[in-house]
């Protein structure tokens, strides 16, 4: 029998250490296969190149899993992996580890969930994970046990059609002690754009600007479960329409089979 594929993408490009990380991770799974952005995507949700040629540039393999970079969107990179790169369709598609959050409303702006969505589009189960912390050398070791057992069960078990998992992991010192099921806490970004003058005497605009949580006290929100150093997960409807109630059955077993993995 042959072992499971799994694509594996993400926006901070295919140089970061976070996909590194997650590739020795999912080595232990089946065949991994990386097509990442060649440069940082942050941001992108799930833009398309329509309007420039894209190049898939070969790697050099890492620790035995393929690597290709693409001169596009993480969704590029997913769409180009299905129609050029793949030889079959994969059994997973993980997105990350990423640099820093997507919790909360960031899942709408994320390229690395945006890849992940496009992984659900093509009927794939498909995970984002994140830490949160933006450092280029961050310590990935808090992910590793929630990669293990939300990967195992979604090969499992698979996934409902049209729901992926948005993952995030607090930067902590250690692993966190649990996992649980939240929903996406209700907040917004106050947007702040600083203006800065160029020599020629041009302005520009530099986005900034902090979260707003407007829902701080409830308990069962991924921005809680971060606060309290838990690992959230969310799972997320690729339709972003009310018409489907996003469950996953074995989702709260997981949590429990974490918790009693520590």
């Amino acid at each position: 029998m042959r072992k499971p594929l799994i694509l594996v993408s993400n926006d901070d490009s295919f140089r970061a250490k976070g996909v590194h990380v997650l590739i020795d991770t999912l080595l232990k799974f089946g065949d991994v296969v990386a097509v990442c952005p060649q440069l940082p995507q942050s941001g992108k949700s799930m833009a398309i190149t329509v309007n420039e040629p894209l190049k898939i540039i070969r790697q050099p393999d890492y620790n035995g899993a393929k690597m290709y970079a693409v001169t596009g969107t993480p969704v590029d990179c997913v769409k180009l992996s299905m129609h050029y790169v793949l030889d079959r369709k994969p059994d997973l598609v993980v997105a990350g580890i990423n640099h820093g959050s997507n919790s909360a409303v960031n899942v709408l702006y994320s390229g690395t969930m945006g890849a992940a969505m496009e992984g659900c589009v093509f009927g794939i189960p498909s995970i984002g994970f994140s830490l949160t912390d933006h450092s280029a050398d961050a310590d990935f070791t808090p992910c590793l046990k929630a990669i293990d057992i939300l990967v195992e069960n979604a090969l499992r078990h698979g996934l409902p059609e049209d729901v992926c998992l948005n993952v995030n992991v607090p930067n902590i010192c250690g692993i966190p002690q649990e996992m649980r099921v939240c929903e996406p806490c209700r907040g917004f970004w106050n947007d702040e754009y600083k203006e800065y003058t160029d020599p020629n005497g041009g302005k520009f605009y530099w986005l900034t600007g902090t979260y707003e949580n407007l829902d701080p006290e409830n308990t069962h929100t991924d921005e809680w479960a971060l606060a309290h150093g838990m690992i959230s997960v969310v799972p997320v409807g690729v339709e972003r329409s009310i018409s489907k109630s996003v469950r996953v059955d074995w989702l709260e077993e997981a949590c429990r089979q974490y918790k009693g993995l520590l």
